[in-house]
């Protein structure tokens, strides 16, 4: 198989994982996942670097995905990755189960506490150890950080465009 080098535009770039850290001498890659990971599998080309990259070999640990990338040979080519993202393009992701989403669709969803009131909208959002943390911003233009667990987050619609979060008391 030939390396795929050539610069490559997302119409609508979706992270499937980021480059954590180097693993080993011969290039492999930890990456940490966006979601399940299922997208980190042998075959899937993501762009890596603004270039696209075959997946030549991937294995789930517990510390994350171990990705053997085309055309990352050694460990100083891997460490150059850190903190890389892995992109696909919305229209090459596998199709979302019955009750799953994309991370990244929460942003711009309405947030509503339980008794029904809204709390602004979700700006952003960043990965944690832990988990992913909502970034949502009110009308007034405050800022509140909401874990995405379920125990912070009972409910997603992402068609119904609206969440409700339960946030931790502070």
């Amino acid at each position: 198989m030939g390396e795929i080098r050539a610069a490559a535009r997302l119409d609508d770039p979706v992270a499937i994982g980021s480059v954590a850290s180097p693993h080993g001498v011969r290039g492999t890659l930890r990456v940490r996942p966006t979601g399940s990971g299922r997208h980190l599998r042998e075959g899937v080309v993501p762009v890596v670097n603004g270039e696209r990259r075959r997946i030549l070999k991937a294995r789930e640990t517990p510390k994350g995905f171990l990705v053997d990338l085309e055309g990352v040979g050694d460990r100083a080519e891997a460490a150059s990755l850190r903190a890389v993202e892995l992109l696909l393009d919305r229209d090459e992701l596998d199709a979302p189960e019955e009750g799953e989403f994309y991370v990244g669709d929460l942003v711009g969803l309405d947030v509503y506490d339980g008794a029904g009131e809204r709390m602004g909208s979700v700006a952003d959002l960043f990965e944690t150890p832990a988990h992913e943390v909502l970034v949502v911003r009110d009308g007034e233009g405050e800022i509140h950080y909401v874990p995405f667990t379920l125990e912070h987050v009972p409910e997603v619609d992402v068609r119904g465009g609206r969440l409700v979060v339960s946030p931790p008391d502070v």
